[in-house]
């Protein structure tokens, strides 16, 4: 897989998972060439061969591993779930406030789900790694397992109660819903509680991601962490 721009390599050259790097001839970050180890293959590269990738590569593309999914943890305590959303925008900042709201692990869907891409691991800035995400067949089925091993489950939509009345304190599963849709039905149905964010201007709905990370920081400041 390869990936691009700065951010995203100062995080996955301190991992053991670059293959090679490649660099533009003017590439002159110090620090980040300080973390390229000896031991890893560099390619210079010309302004011609360079423009053949994406423009916003900052000089530097990097061939990783390609990313390993985890699996579900029922013993974890604070999750956030993707309804099946397709933006891979809104799924690396999404990521990005999940690794910084301390959160155990992100679910997401194997269909209709935008995967982790090199796209998504741009806009998360590096932290992709850093956040356990799981990949599962059925989110219905995955709620009624969370909620036997005991997660109140959250679901993010405009007609429900204000987020910052609910209890986030124990175990806990918030839900993000498509971009477009929102929340399943079946998703919602399963729902223990909807959060909604008060809207006082003139637009009534939020982006996704940007919903999602108002809702996780409370949570993170519910939670006393």
């Amino acid at each position: 897989m390869l990936v691009y721009g700065k951010n995203v390599a100062k995080e996955y050259l301190k991992t053991n998972k670059v293959r090679k790097v490649f660099l533009s001839n003017s590439f002159k970050d110090q620090e980040i060439l300080s973390m390229i180890n000896n031991s890893v293959e560099v390619e210079y590269l010309d302004k011609k061969r360079l423009s053949k990738y994406p423009k916003v590569n900052q000089g530097i593309i990097l061939d990783v591993i390609d990313f390993e999914y985890s699996q579900l943890d029922t013993n974890a305590s604070f999750l956030v779930m993707l309804d099946h959303i397709e933006d891979p925008h809104n799924f690396g900042a999404i990521i990005r406030s999940s690794e910084a709201a301390k959160v155990d692990g992100i679910i997401i869907p194997k269909d209709r789900q935008v995967m982790v891409n090199d796209t998504v691991l741009k806009t998360s800035a590096g932290t992709a790694d850093k956040v356990n995400i799981i990949r599962v067949t059925n989110l219905t089925n995955t709620i009624k397992e969370l909620k036997k091993a005991g997660f109140w489950i959250v679901g993010t939509d405009m007609k429900g109660q204000d987020y910052s009345t609910i209890d986030y304190s124990g175990k806990i599963c918030i839900i993000c819903g498509n971009e477009g849709h929102g929340l399943s039905e079946l998703v919602k149905k399963q729902c223990d509680f909807i959060a909604s964010i008060p809207m006082k201007g003139t637009v009534n709905s939020l982006n996704a991601s940007v919903a999602t990370g108002i809702i996780l920081f409370k949570a993170l400041e519910s939670r006393g962490n």
